[in-house]
């Protein structure tokens, strides 16, 4: 849905709605952001709360009326609410498909399993640009391209609600016998106290 974005909404923004590009771009980059971000903080005491495939299947089902508001949408504030939308998917479904991957592999190859799980999703980003760059410039900003990003969601939730087990037994019995103290408060330890996680950290907000 992201890589059907990147092509499309700019093109959409200049042609149907007379916004300037960069001015569009900023909008909705800053609703997704934002909203991502939000989303990306309450995933993991949500995960721990209710489990890593209900909040997956969230994920999922916040994403349906994504493409429809897109191709419906005749004023630009519909496309930035569809844009926090669209990241509070994100944040749902992309990190807790993260934390499901690192229960499955263990301690070991946790660095591994986040690799593969960034470099296939955004493999997939420019897939979908290309192809949904090529279907806007043949047939049009809408409603061809988003017509993808409808097969994606329910293909999505589908397969979440088929096929995927939740993953939090594993992470359950590696708890039991780990000696690895737990963090009291994650944000402040990883963000400032810990120089080698708050490195990290502070990479990611850049």
């Amino acid at each position: 849905m992201v890589g059907i974005e990147r092509t499309v909404l700019p093109m959409l923004a200049e042609l149907e709605f007379g916004i300037a590009s960069h001015v569009a771009a900023m909008s909705f980059i800053m609703a997704f952001g934002v909203s991502k971000a939000v989303a990306n903080y309450a995933t993991g005491r949500l995960a721990a709360r209710f489990g890593r495939k209900a909040l997956l299947v969230t994920g999922w089902s916040l994403a349906l009326p994504v493409p429809f508001m897109l191709i419906y949408a005749n004023d630009w504030s519909w496309i930035v609410a569809a844009n926090i939308l669209l990241g509070i998917h994100q944040g749902f479904a992309w990190s807790s498909t993260v934390v499901m991957k690192m229960d499955l592999v263990g301690e070991k190859d946790r660095g591994l399993a986040m690799g593969l799980n960034e470099f296939a999703g955004y493999i997939a980003v420019g897939l979908m640009a290309f192809l949904t760059g090529y279907l806007a410039a043949h047939y049009g900003p809408r409603p061809v391209p988003f017509q993808v990003g409808i097969a994606i969601a329910v293909t999505g939730l589908l397969l979440t609600l088929l096929w995927v087990k939740d993953t939090a037994h594993h992470v359950a019995a590696e708890g039991a016998t780990s000696t690895i103290p737990k963090l009291k408060n994650v944000f402040v330890e990883t963000s400032l106290q810990h120089r080698t996680l708050g490195s990290i950290t502070q990479a990611g907000l850049v």
